[in-house]
């Protein structure tokens, strides 16, 4: 069938499955397969929810949607560019997120821990919480759906991916209790402590970063790249967690594959790695007293 023939919704998604894997594209931006993303992007770009009855699949489009869908289909094709910045629109935890090239596509496991309020690893609900290195600001404000009397900050380097995080805020309707700083890792939060501080920071080492698929390369490598071994700013974060901790609080950070990295350099440190049903890997918990026990260890490590 040449595009010219697409009729159906059904037609277009099964197109773009097709030409999918006819140019071997990389699923990993929140589908892991050819069919899902195609779905995603179809009924995405025609303002249709994802789980949608299956007659809705026969109605025919109108001329200006099947142009705009084919375009779609071939800026993703020829550019590998992710299906969610196609869109603008990503989804974490259940809720929608404003996204762009500012920001990395939501996809943390960290959304299993949300999802569960964190049980068993908090020995109270939070009334602070922080989200270092937020981009989109969807972990955090995911965080703020799941707690609804905590007051979160989202904290991030980059002033370019907290103006998405604000307009998550506002989209949201959170602006009473959730709020963006800018800083880089701590240095914007002076004095603060919180009883959780949950982070998908930077920590592709350089060699991984270097075999990326394409799509990748779309986003922002201030939000992927830290380093050879990736982990140049949790070395920081370790080393400061301590001073920004309540007594009993609780430091959560996701370092995916560099979880190596971070055995081989903390061997003497009992982190607990967390465990995920629905997939996902290389993420690890300290209690505030781990924090502080380690603390000069984990700052003469950051000395290098």
């Amino acid at each position: 069938m040449s595009p010219s023939r697409l009729r159906t919704v059904r037609d277009h998604i099964r197109w773009a499955v097709s030409r999918f894997h006819e140019a071997g594209l990389f699923f990993g931006h929140g589908t892991d397969n050819a069919w899902d993303d195609a779905r995603q992007l179809v009924l995405g770009a025609l303002h249709l929810p994802f789980e949608i009855a299956d007659g809705y699949l026969d109605c025919r489009l109108e001329e200006d949607e099947q142009q705009h869908l084919l375009e779609l289909i071939r800026r993703r094709v020829e550019e590998r560019v992710p299906t969610a910045y196609l869109l603008g629109e990503a989804w974490f935890c259940g809720l929608p997120f404003v996204v762009d090239e500012r920001v990395l596509v939501p996809r943390s496991p960290i959304a299993e821990l949300i999802g569960q309020q964190f049980e068993p690893w908090l020995p109270a609900l939070p009334a602070r919480i922080l989200d270092l290195c937020t981009g989109s600001g969807c972990i955090g404000i995911a965080c703020a759906y799941a707690f609804p009397e905590a007051e979160v900050v989202l904290g991030d380097l980059s002033f370019e991916a907290l103006e998405v995080a604000n307009q998550n805020i506002e989209r949201h309707g959170l602006e009473e209790r959730v709020y963006t700083v800018q800083g880089d890792g701590f240095d914007g939060l002076p004095g603060q402590r919180f009883d959780l501080i949950v982070s998908n920071p930077p920590y592709v080492d350089a060699e991984d970063f270097a075999d990326m698929p394409a799509e990748y390369h779309h986003e922002p490598e201030l939000g992927l790249a830290c380093g050879d071994d990736g982990l140049n700013l949790v070395r920081r974060m370790l080393a400061e967690a301590a001073d920004h901790l309540t007594e009993k609080g609780v430091l959560i950070v996701e370092v995916g594959n560099s979880q190596v990295h971070v055995e081989a350099l903390y061997p003497e440190v009992d982190f607990t790695w967390l465990e995920f049903e629905q997939g996902g890997h290389g993420v690890f918990l300290l209690a505030a007293a781990q924090c502080r026990e380690y603390q000069k260890l984990f700052r003469s490590r950051a000395k290098g």
